[in-house]
């Protein structure tokens, strides 16, 4: 292992190098303007839950505690290359340790990008987001966002664009918790990505998405490979706005089960001039009852992010756990309000329903109807620099969450409210 990793560095550094050289000699021709940018954003965030479990909170009830995070972002710009750099800290204040302790210090981003008209490469750890970020999203919402490392090879023409993506996980040191990791959640042990998105003069837009992970067992050393594929079509048509997403998961599970499951989201959205309403659903397969120990039919979001599909809670956003491996259908109504040039407002409404009935204790099944959630928030920019954003979401549990692991008394309500406020500014824009 660090033979290949002493390996993978003395290519990185040739391969700087190398294109260095190319730089240098290019300006020795002609000369270019340079470019040093750094960005500085502070984000602290007060958050509220009750009658339910989101981490960090695992046993509290009810739960107040407020975290920051502060980013420096810096890139570096020439005429054929960029070097991206995102440095962020994260404070943490709990309700049981009044005072700051630091949750995280990491790179968000290191990465080497070339700058070429049609091909580029990027090599390092890189935030991703895919189509509508379904399976692959940088979780902006998350303090510590969500990145991976490797290699992505990107191609960009008049109507379609191709992104090929390498990535690896390796061994992260404990210094700091994991949960305000950036690389944390990501269980592979390399992935292979394609997306391939096609844009039409009429209207239409076509997405595919083909995803391949290895997993590997750290107590047996098995490995297992799971392959993810499909995509999403979209039509817009003045005010109307139609798409269809879906997709297929198989091969093996990270415990080595036979995977076969899918993922359908059929969506319509119509936009006013005072309002945006979206009506659509999602189904995440889950598990029959009659199914094999050693067979798997329950889909994984992969990489994605669940906030902005299946509520603000978050009350369903490990897949297949916090379903109990019986999947999961979303029926959703979303409402957008733009009030001013400067203030929206948003309400989203959420059922909740297992595909597969779970079990009580003597076996019986209970009712597929999880409850219901609803999540008002508040948008406001004052100036470019500054967002404020406010939320309050309630959910409505019916007895068949006692099954489950999130809500901690089933006929009570459970809550969860936010107060977030972000500052960025440039505080350095060099040419040169």
């Amino acid at each position: 292992m660090i033979n290949s990793a002493f390996n993978f560095v003395k290519i990185f550094i040739s391969f700087l190098l190398f294109l260095f050289s190319i730089q240098f000699s290019a300006q020795e021709i002609k000369p270019v303007s340079n470019q040093f940018l750094m960005n500085i954003e502070l984000r602290p965030r007060v958050e509220y839950t009750s009658n339910y479990f989101l981490p960090p909170n695992d046993s509290i009830d009810p739960y107040f505690y407020t975290t920051q995070r502060n980013r420096i972002s810096m890139s570096y710009t020439a005429e054929k290359w960029l070097i991206k750099s995102d440095i962020q800290e994260i404070h943490v204040w709990e309700e049981q340790n009044l005072k700051s302790k630091i949750g995280s210090i990491n790179f968000y981003q290191l990465y080497f990008e070339t700058k070429f008209k049609s091909f580029n490469i990027r090599l390092g750890r890189q935030s991703i987001l895919l189509d509508n970020g379904r399976l692959f999203s940088d979780a902006p919402w998350a303090q510590q966002g969500r990145a991976h490392e490797g290699i992505r090879l990107m191609k960009t023409a008049k109507h379609f664009s191709n992104d090929f993506f390498f990535l690896f996980t390796r061994k992260y040191g404990n210094e700091f918790d994991p949960a305000y990791s950036p690389v944390a959640s990501n269980k592979y042990k390399y992935l292979a990505v394609n997306n391939f998105n096609y844009n039409f003069d009429n209207g239409f837009s076509f997405n595919s998405l083909n995803v391949f992970d290895l997993f590997e067992n750290p107590a047996s050393g098995n490995r297992y490979g799971r392959a993810t594929s499909g995509g999403r079509i979209e039509y817009k048509s003045n005010n109307w706005y139609y798409t269809l997403n879906s997709y297929l998961q198989f091969g093996r599970t990270s415990q080595g089960k036979k995977l076969f499951a899918y993922y359908f989201q059929p969506e319509i959205r119509f936009s006013f001039n005072t309002a945006i309403l979206r009506l659509g659903a999602e189904i995440i397969s889950g598990n029959r009852s009659q199914l094999p120990a050693d067979e798997s039919e329950s889909f994984d979001v992969l990489y994605g992010v669940t906030w902005k599909f299946n509520g603000n809670m978050n009350v369903f956003t490990r897949f297949p756990a916090d379903v109990g491996g019986k999947g999961l259908v979303n029926p959703y109504l979303f409402a957008s309000f733009p009030l001013t040039d400067k203030l929206s407002v948003r309400s989203d409404f959420h059922l909740f329903y297992n595909q597969f009935p779970l079990k009580n204790d003597e076996g019986q099944n209970v009712k597929k109807f999880l409850g219901f959630e609803n999540d008002l928030s508040l948008k406001y920019t004052p100036i470019k620099q500054l967002e404020i954003n406010y939320a309050f979401s309630w959910y409505s549990s019916t007895n068949a969450m006692q099954h489950l692991p999130k809500i901690q008394d089933e006929n009570k309500l459970a809550f969860w409210s936010y107060l977030m406020v972000s500052y960025s500014f440039n505080a350095v824009n060099t040419k040169h």
